[in-house]
This record gives C-alpha cells, structure tokens and sequence, in this order.
C-alpha cells in the first residue's frame, strides 16, 4: 500500500492530465491480482465550455477524456448517477453487486452489468475549502464472478487520499491554464504562466492589428432586451475570435462592442501577418453576412461590422496598477488603428487598411485619401481593398 502512495505522490507532481494517473494506477493495481475491468476519475471544473471532466479507462484500450457540457439536460443525467446519489445522502463511498441486478436503476450500470461487470465502487473525496475543484469521484467496476475482495477494497481505501491530493494537483495546474487562455489568449497566458507578471514586464513588438466595431449597436441597447444585447454580442465575438484564431492571430481584449487582436510579425516576413490578418478580416465579414441573413429573417437586426487593418510597432505586456493587471498591447498603433476604425462610418467602408498595412501586404489596394485623426499629428493614408476586375 505504501508503494500505491509513493507512485501516486510522484507522478502527482509529475503528471500532466489525470488520465496518466488513472491509468498508471490501474495498471499496476491489475498486475498485483486487482479484478479492474473499467474505472473512472471525475471532477468538477469551472471552464465555460463544460462543467465536468472524466477520464475514463478500460482494461486493454485506451483511457477516454470526457467532457459535460453545461445545461439542464447535463444536470439532469448527473442527478441519475450513482455519485449524485452518493452526494445527496452525505456519504464517501458506494458498492453495488452489479451480479446481483443492484444498480441497474443507473443507466452507467446498466450498461456495464449488460456487458459483463460484476462490481462497482465509488470513492467520493471532498475538497472543502475550494470554490471550483470541490471533490473527486473515484470509480471501479469489475468484470471477476465475485468482484472486488474486502482486502482489496482496503488498499484502496488507504491510498485514496494520495490519489485525491494528487489529482487536486494536477486539475489545479491544468485550471490555471486553461482558464488563463480563456481569458487572455493562448500566446499571453503562456507568457504570464512563464513569470511575466511584473508591473511594466514586456517590451516592443511588431504586429498586425485587427479592431473590430459593432455598427450602431449602442442603439440597440434602447430597443432591446440586456440577455438579447448580450447575445447579440456572443454571436459576433464568437464569429470575430473564430476567424482570428484560425489564422494564429490572438484576441486581446473585448472593450463593450469592439474587439482589438493582433498578429505578431516575423522580422523577415511581416507580410505573413498582414495576410494572416487580412484573410481574418475578410472571412469574419463574409460569416457577419451570413449571420445577418440569418438573424433578419427570424426578424432580428442586421448588424454590421466595421474592420481596421494596421500594422506598427507596439509594447505588449503587463499595464495597471500594482494589485490590478491588463496584459495588453498598447503605443502609437494601436491609438492610430483606433481612429482610424471611426473612419468606416464616414467612408462607408466596412475594412480599411492603414498605409503601413496595404503596403506589405500582398493584396491590391486603393488609395482612399489623406485623413486627419483626432490626436494624431500627421494626417493617415487610408486605403480599402481594390475592386476585382
């Protein structure tokens, strides 16, 4: 038993997912004579795509990631599981003799006892001072004539809290992680993650700047609903970070109904990120459209994008106060993108380019005039793509 807790604390420290630490385990549980067929760990999580994960493993195939999505009808099969009976009752830990028709009021169970198993335990372990990462759920099903032995059921009753602190490790980290990226980007979570969380941290980087504006939507705050502005903003910003995403561009921020995103260069070859860029730009409109269409014809509004192209110099790192941080891009191009995003209306061109922009990048340009921008001292060169002929 003290061999089970040394292996788990070590690759508790270790492991990079839970999936290595249940099958690691099982593994060697089933070579010193355990009869496991199937098992399962399952946590909570707080990411906005599902509330839960699972990794579930079988003896001889492959360990499975599982993810719950969030709604009613996930919280509905969670409340017939044997974990939610568990939880419901106050208790830890559960045992059904699958043999004997037990359990079989579950659906998970049904299945297995249809397949063959035999037994099934649960060891539930609680995390009482976290918010998000609330406890463990530790499943075993056996596929022996007569299942788990009380000598078995003992060892694994004293390494459960090594395997519960060793999966709290490892789904804290990944939490960390995951949630960052969510909320900053893949590119600057990394960046933070590394250690650069120092006031002022950062410095100087050439990029393509994307600022998307939704057009007169502050109007539509008077006519509808909060939950309908808010999902009218959901469906934009997921069709503006689809299409940056695709294109290794990373979104910034999200400033009420703009989005600013940028497209680092390469020294050599900036017109890679001008057309990393600009294909963003032309594919989020093309989906706007369609989306647009869509929308009207349910008798929604027609919402329209307005697109800024820019390419310049920029500091991107950590801005604020001591106890307060925006990693973020910030300098004299993304002011000039800024102003000149207010253009688009003026010039009823849904995508201007900056004079830098249209001239790395590969696509044929026109030349729309010289513009004064507020704060800017130089008036700025705007241009739009050309017509195709």
């Amino acid at each position: 038993m003290n061999d089970h807790i040394q292996w788990l604390i070590e690759h508790g420290i270790t492991s990079e997912h839970i999936s290595d630490l249940v099958t690691g385990l099982c593994e060697r549980l089933i070579a010193e004579g355990f009869p496991i067929w199937r098992a399962s760990i399952r946590m909570p999580s707080i990411h906005p795509m599902y509330r839960g994960i699972a990794a579930n493993f079988v003896r001889g195939g492959v360990t499975i990631i599982e993810t719950a999505g969030h709604g009613s009808e996930t919280q509905r099969n969670f409340e017939n599981t044997p974990i939610f009976y568990l939880l419901n009752r106050g208790e830890n830990t559960g045992r059904w003799n699958l043999a004997k028709g037990e359990g079989l009021q579950y659906a998970e169970l049904r299945e297995f006892a249809l397949a063959g198993g035999t037994d099934h335990v649960i060891n539930l372990c609680e995390f009482p001072k976290e918010v998000a990462l609330r406890g463990l759920g530790f499943s075993l099903t056996s596929d022996a004539p007569d299942g788990f032995s009380d000598e078995q059921l003992a060892v694994i009753e004293g390494f459960f809290p090594a395997l519960g602190l060793a999966a709290y490790r490892v789904a804290a980290s990944n939490t960390a992680t995951e949630i960052l990226a969510v909320y900053t980007g893949a590119r600057t979570s990394a960046r933070i993650l590394a250690g650069e969380t120092q006031r002022g941290t950062g410095g100087s980087i050439n990029a393509a700047i994307l600022i998307a504006d939704l057009r007169n939507f502050t109007a539509l705050t008077e006519v509808y609903q909060p939950e309908e502005i808010v999902g009218f903003l959901n469906e934009h910003f997921e069709l503006i970070d689809r299409h940056v995403e695709e294109n290794s561009g990373e979104i910034l921020k999200f400033m009420g109904d703009s989005v600013l995103a940028i497209f680092p260069t390469d020294a050599d070859d900036p017109q890679k990120a001008c057309m990393a860029a600009l294909a963003s730009a032309q594919n989020l409109l093309e989906a706007t459209d369609a989306l647009n269409r869509e929308r009207t014809g349910n008798g929604g509004p027609d919402i329209g994008v307005d697109v800024v192209l820019h390419l310049g110099e920029v500091f991107y790192g950590n801005v604020g106060a001591h106890g307060r941080l925006d990693f973020t891009v910030i300098g004299r191009a993304v002011n000039e993108a800024s102003r000149l995003e207010k253009l688009c209306g003026t010039l009823e061109q849904p995508l201007l380019m900056s004079e830098s922009f249209a001239k790395t990048c590969a696509a044929p340009c026109e030349h729309l005039g010289s513009f004064e921008l507020r704060g800017v001292s130089k008036k700025a060169d705007v241009y739009r793509l050309a017509d195709e002929t």
